[in-house]
């Protein structure tokens, strides 16, 4: 099984207090969490095996990238920190599991 907890992309967040709103909503949105400190993600990481979980974050990735800015104007920046979030967190995976 995985390690606990997810990193955080700190090199995506941009200076402006518009651009923390947008990290919030690519690391960490409020409604993801509920009235709960269990964000399914981290959930997810747990229960799966890594293979299932890489995939997982491939999954994300790809649905992120192929709506990019499909949602209304100004959502493509968003979705595509999203993505990267996503294939970020795959290659840490690999990383983990001794796939430099």
């Amino acid at each position: 099984m995985m390690g606990a907890g997810t990193a955080v992309l700190a090199d995506i967040a941009p200076a402006s207090k518009e651009g923390k709103e947008v990290e919030e909503q690519v690391n960490h949105p409020a409604h993801y969490g509920g009235d709960t400190p269990y964000e399914v993600i981290k959930v997810l990481e747990h229960w799966l095996t890594p293979e299932q979980f890489l995939g997982f974050c491939r999954g994300n990735a790809i649905k992120y990238l192929a709506r990019a800015g499909k949602k209304g104007s100004g959502t493509a920046a968003q979705d595509l920190e999203k993505a990267r979030w996503y294939q970020q967190k795959e290659i840490e995976i690999l990383r983990k599991m001794g796939n430099p």
